[in-house]
C-alpha cells in the first residue's frame, strides 16, 4: 500500500516549527526565565541553585570525582594543572546491580549497602592510601533539594531505583558515613552538583566564555550562570529543569504521546526534543500512516538516524527498518516520505532547544549588546544525530541574526567526572 499524499503532508506540517513560532518560543523561555528569578512558583522552570560559580580555569591540585547518575558508578581521581587542563590519573566503574550476582538498587537494597559498595570503589581510586587527604566533588543525578554546595538531599529516586533508607537524607552524609566505615576518613565529600552543572564546569574550565551548559541526549536540560546583577545574591549556577518548560504549542501526537506516559502534563519540551521520545513520535506517525494507529512499534532515536542516513540507491536501509519493526514493505517513495519525516522530527527538535538557549542568551544580554560566548553540549542527539548541529547554527541565525557569529556550541562529553572534580576544587574558596 502507498500512503495517502495529503495525510502525508498534513503530518509533517504539525512537526514545523517555522521562524514566528521559534520566536516565540525564545520569548516565552526568557519569559519564564525572569519570572522564575523573581519567583520560582510563577514558571514551568525549577531555577534550582547550585551553589557553585564559574571556574577561572586556574583551579590545580588531585582531586576525587565521584559521577552517579545511574547504575554504573564511576570514581575518578583527576589531576587538575590549570589553564585548562587535566589528567584523569586512575578510573574505577562497576555497576550497581549485576543480575543473579548482587543488587544495590533493587528494592531489597539499604543505603548502606549502596554507599559500601560506593566507598569500595573510592578505595580502589585512592589505591588504598589513607593518609593523603583527598577532596571528592559529587556528580548526582537525581531529584535532590540543596541548601548549599555541601547538602543536596534526595527528593525522590528515579531510573527505576528504588534502594531503601537515601529518599530523604543528604547523599554527601551518607557517603562520609561510608568512608568512615571502611577507615578512609582522608576523603572528604565537599562538593555535590548535578550532571547538567557538571557539563557547564567542565566546558567552562577549558574555555572562558561559556555561561550555558546542557544535556541534549536521552533526556533533555540546561543550566547557566546568572550574575544576579544589582542584586546581593551571590553570582552561580542555576539548573533550570528545562525539561519541564511548559510554554510550547504541542501538536496531536504530542499530546496523545503525553497522555499515555507515566506522568501526563509533564516534561513537555523534553518529550517534544528528547532522545527517548522521539523514536516514539516517529512510530506514531507511521502507525497512522499505516492505518494502524495506536499501535506501538519500538522505534527507536538510533532507528531514525540510520534511517536519514541511508543514501543506498532505492533507501534499502530504510526500508529494512521499517519492515523490521511494522511487517510492512514499502515502496520507493514512501520510504523517502519517512526519511522525510524522521528528518522533520530532528529539525523540531534542534530549533526548539536551540530557541531555549537563545532566551537566556537574550536574558543574560539585557539591554546590552550579546557577547562572544560558547554554549557547552553533551549527549547522544547533539553528537551523533545527523541534522541536529546544523539545525541548532541555523535557528541560532535566525533568532539572533549578525550576533549568531558571536556564538557557537561546543561537545563537552566528559562532563560529570572533570565537572565534579572542579566542584571539589572550587569548594575549598567557598568554604
Amino acid at each position: 500500500m502507498a500512503f495517502d499524499k495529503n495525510q502525508f503532508a498534513e503530518i509533517i506540517e504539525e512537526f514545523k516549527v517555522d521562524g514566528t513560532r521559534l520566536h516565540e518560543v525564545a520569548a516565552d523561555f526568557r519569559y519564564d526565565l525572569r519570572k522564575g528569578l523573581e519567583n520560582p512558583d510563577e514558571s514551568s522552570l525549577r531555577m534550582l541553585k547550585s551553589y557553585v560559580g564559574l571556574p577561572t580555569g586556574e583551579e590545580t591540585g588531585e582531586y576525587l570525582a565521584l559521577d552517579f547518575g545511574g547504575t554504573n558508578v564511576r570514581v575518578l581521581r583527576i589531576r587538575l594543572d590549570g589553564h585548562g587542563k587535566f589528567e584523569v590519573l586512575k578510573k574505577v566503574a562497576k555497576p550497581l546491580r549485576v543480575e543473579g550476582v548482587y543488587d544495590f538498587v533493587g528494592e531489597g537494597s539499604t543505603a548502606e549497602q549502596q554507599f559500601d559498595f560506593i566507598a569500595e570503589l573510592v578505595d580502589e581510586a585512592i589505591e588504598g592510601d589513607h593518609t593523603t587527604k583527598y577532596l571528592l566533588g559529587h556528580t548526582f543525578s537525581f531529584p535532590s533539594e540543596q541548601t548549599d554546595l555541601y547538602n543536596a538531599k534526595l527528593i525522590i529516586w528515579t531510573k527505576e531505583f528504588a534502594t531503601a533508607g537515601v529518599e530523604g537524607k543528604v547523599v554527601n552524609d551518607l557517603l562520609k558515613e561510608a568512608l568512615h566505615r571502611q577507615g578512609i576518613d582522608n576523603v572528604e565529600p565537599t562538593a555535590v552538583i548535578n550532571d547538567t552543572v557538571a557539563v557547564l564546569l567542565a566546558a567552562a574550565y577549558k574555555q572562558a566564555d561559556t555561561y550555558i551548559g546542557s544535556i541534549y541526549a536521552t533526556g533533555h536540560n540546561t543550566c547557566y550562570f546568572e550574575p544576579f546583577k544589582g542584586k546581593a545574591e551571590r553570582p552561580m549556577i542555576l539548573n533550570l529543569e528545562s525539561g519541564g518548560f511548559m510554554k510550547l504549542a504541542p501538536n496531536r501526537f504530542d499530546a496523545e504521546f503525553d497522555a499515555q506516559s507515566e506522568k501526563p502534563g509533564e516534561q513537555r519540551l523534553e518529550k517534544m526534543v528528547s532522545g527517548r521520545y522521539m523514536g516514539e513520535l516517529f512510530g506514531m506517525a507511521i502507525a497512522e500512516l499505516l492505518g494502524e494507529k495506536g499501535k506501538k512499534y519500538g522505534f527507536t532515536s538510533i532507528d531514525m538516524s540510520n534511517i536519514i542516513l541511508d543514501e543506498t540507491a532505492g533507501l534499502t536501509e530504510v526500508g529494512r527498518i521499517v519492515s523490521a519493526k511494522t511487517g510492512h514493505d514499502l515502496e520507493e517513495v514512501d520510504r523517502q516520505r519517512l526519511q522525510e519525516l524522521a528528518s522533520a522530527l530532528v529539525v523540531r527538535s534542534a530549533r526548539l532547544v536551540t530557541a531555549t538557549y537563545v532566551g537566556i542568551i537574550w536574558q543574560l544580554a539585557g539591554d546590552d549588546a550579546i557577547k562572544k560566548q560558547h554554549i557547552a553540549i553533551d549527549g547522544s542527539v547533539y553528537e551523533k544525530m545527523p541534522l541536529a548541529k546544523e539545525n541548532i547554527m541555523r535557528a541560532l541565525s535566525e533568532l539572533l541574526g549578525e550576533s549568531a557569529s558571536l556564538v557557537d556550541t561546543v561537545l563537552e562529553n566528559g562532563g560529570s567526572g572533570l565537572g565534579a572534580a572542579i566542584a571539589a576544587a572550587m569548594s575549598q574558596k567557598q568554604a
